[in-house]
């Protein structure tokens, strides 16, 4: 029952089938092994029953630009790549919605004093927001995200900005999230500007102009598809064990089944800390949000001016009882791709619109389609009562903790120990980040990095 190939990869999310990719392209048999039924990790597609040709994303429908490397991968797979209609994103806070600035990073304004940041703010949140371009740079507080925004630009800018952008995108507070691992190159350009606006207004001046995201004609979950087709991937198949010998890793699956190879990428968390000979992350600090997902199909020719733009992130703690969700994108007004197919296939004033529930901390009941209707109504100005023409629902666990300083110590302490040992190395976003971006450029360097294995003591998890 042992099989040889060149590479084993445990893990079928977008950072196992990318590095599996990659030590394809170079000549390799890998084989792919996934606990799961489906392949995809938190990428997934669906259809709504009423329009079952019509394909949506049910988890990340987007990805950011910076490195290009996504969307060199979706060319290499013979995918399209598409733009986001021109329109702002909002933000949702203190009762009241507002366009958000447009020139910031996880919602720090590059310009305290510009007229889109008065609009959120007020003139006491840009009098004091002003305030980082004077103040001496000792004068910071470094520990996280939340506190970093706070000791520089004020509460604010911090609550009515930084909030619904950063715990948005990450699904945790401020105060759990590492500057490092959410903002890279921020703490570095503020250490050169001494303000971390000018901080921000440098990284922008750096990223490529045009928008910062990127979506697939078809759905991001075609990446997996795509993937999936090309490789040896093998779902149903949980790793319980592996362990070096000789010159291979040796992985052993639920039902007895041995794969030798002697290069081995780890592309999930591993899951037996108590049986680790050394090999496995130590657990995590805190589980992260449990999210879940509600896309609706609405009637409402209302929404064809997207009242709201793309969508709207929303502060914690707003109107208490009044909106639950913490996000909604405006799935047909921000992808044209989606816009085009819903109209062919359902005709004119049909919308699809996702909301998205879970903080850390928080109990997150699963939203019925009226609480849904409800939400979407007070965020874009529209009443959309029994005007919900159909539904999905999409549960993410939690499974991935947020990035916050002490598990990202954990992680470097994984590789600089662990990742030590001949043939091994490990990818996915609970290594890498958050974000497509993060994971396929991970993934990209681990497999091209993975080279030829040596000699070590025998050790096992």
């Amino acid at each position: 029952m042992v099989e040889r190939t060149d590479a084993v990869v445990v893990g079928a999310g977008i950072g196992g089938l990318v590095a599996a990719h990659t030590l394809a392209a170079r000549g390799l048999r890998v084989v792919v092994l996934e606990a799961a039924d489906r392949a995809g990790g938190p990428i997934r597609g669906g259809a709504f029953a009423s329009l079952p040709d019509v394909p949506l994303d049910l988890g990340a429908e987007s990805f950011a630009v910076r490195g290009g490397l996504v969307e060199q991968l979706a060319e290499e797979l013979g995918l399209t790549v598409e733009a986001p209609a021109r329109l702002t994103a909002w933000g949702y806070a203190a009762g009241r919605a507002f366009p958000l600035p447009a020139a910031g990073v996880l919602g720090i304004p590059s310009r305290p004093w510009a007229a889109d940041v008065r609009r959120a703010i007020g003139w006491p949140g840009v009098l004091r927001g002003t305030l980082d371009r004077v103040l001496p740079a000792r004068f910071v507080d470094t520990t996280n995200l939340g506190t970093f925004a706070r000791s520089r630009l004020g509460s604010r800018v911090t609550d009515r900005l930084v909030t619904p952008v950063a715990a948005g995108v990450h699904s945790a507070p401020l105060d759990r999230l590492d500057v490092a691992a959410v903002a890279p190159g921020l703490l570095d350009a503020y250490a050169r500007t001494g303000s971390l606006s000018r901080a921000v207004a440098s990284l922008r001046a750096a990223a490529p102009p045009g928008s910062a995201v990127r979506g697939i004609d078809g759905g991001v979950h075609a990446l997996v598809d795509a993937l999936v087709e090309r490789l040896d991937v093998r779902l149903g198949a949980r790793v319980v064990s592996v362990q070096w010998a000789d010159v291979d890793w040796l992985a052993r699956t639920e039902d007895g089944r041995v794969l030798r190879a002697p290069r081995l990428v780890l592309a999930t968390r591993p899951e037996f800390e108590a049986r680790s000979g050394g090999l496995a992350l130590p657990p995590a600090p805190e589980r992260g949000a449990d999210i879940r997902l509600v896309t609706l199909l609405l009637e409402a020719s209302e929404l064809d001016a997207a009242p709201r733009g793309s969508g709207m992130l929303v502060a914690p703690g707003t109107a208490p009882g009044a909106v639950r969700a913490k996000a909604l994108t405006h799935a047909t007004a921000k992808w044209p791709w989606l816009a085009r197919r819903v109209h062919d296939a359902a005709g004119p004033g049909r919308h699809v619109v996702r909301l998205s529930y879970g903080r850390i901390g928080e109990p997150t009941p699963e939203p019925t389609a009226g609480e849904a209707a409800r939400d979407a109504s007070a965020l874009l100005g529209v009443d959309l009562t029994g005007r919900v023409r159909d539904v999905l629902h999409q549960h993410w666990d939690g499974a991935l903790p947020p990035p916050t300083p002490p598990y990202r110590a954990a992680v470097k302490q994984f590789e600089e120990t662990v990742l030590a040992e001949p043939g091994l190395d490990a990818t996915g976003g609970w290594i890498a980040g958050t974000g497509l971006a993060a994971i396929v450029g991970h993934a990209r360097r681990t497999a091209e990095r993975l080279g030829e294995p040596g000699t070590a003591p025998d050790s096992a998890f």
